[in-house]
């Protein structure tokens, strides 16, 4: 029996809360559907997280999302009408999270002004709870989650 949409989302925020990037929180609360040990999908994860490699472009939760959904409804051949099913899924995936968040991109998300985006560097930021609150992660991950949550459920059906 899987995890509840809440459980999932929980399981995600709480990776997030230990440490872990947007990706990985959101992945990792699925390996168990992809087959995949916990320290397997951290590391598959961990270079998409803070906008991809911390360059601030598509939202590392929805990232981890898009994982999830490769995994359970993915191609595994190089035939269009297979593309075109994972592709329709995760522009479905994407046009609900932008209609929840208004963008897909982590420097909108974040309301990076041009030179603070020029300032950013690799070094993540020190995890306090003045970062938490700054910010809306923990949202995209719990939303993220929940949307996978409810592509296990079909997968299942």
């Amino acid at each position: 029996m899987s995890a509840s949409k809440e459980d999932r989302a929980a399981r995600a925020l709480d990776y997030f809360h230990q440490g872990y990037n947007c990706s990985q929180s959101v992945f990792a609360a699925f390996a168990d559907v992809c087959g995949l040990t916990e320290e397997t999908a951290l590391k598959l994860s961990s270079p998409l997280g803070a906008g991809i490699g911390r360059m601030r472009e598509v939202c590392g939760a929805f990232c981890g999302l898009s994982m999830l959904a490769g995994s359970l409804y993915g191609n595994s051949s190089p035939e269009t009408g297979e593309k075109e099913k994972i592709f329709s899924l995760v522009q479905s995936l994407a046009a609900s999270f932008k209609q929840e968040f208004g963008t897909l991109y982590c420097r909108e998300l974040l309301g990076l002004s041009p030179e603070r985006l020029a300032a950013e560097t690799a070094r993540p930021g020190e995890r306090t709870a003045a970062y938490y609150a700054s910010r809306p992660c923990e949202r995209c991950i719990a939303f993220c989650a929940r949307q996978a949550a409810a592509l296990e459920a079909r997968a299942q059906h």
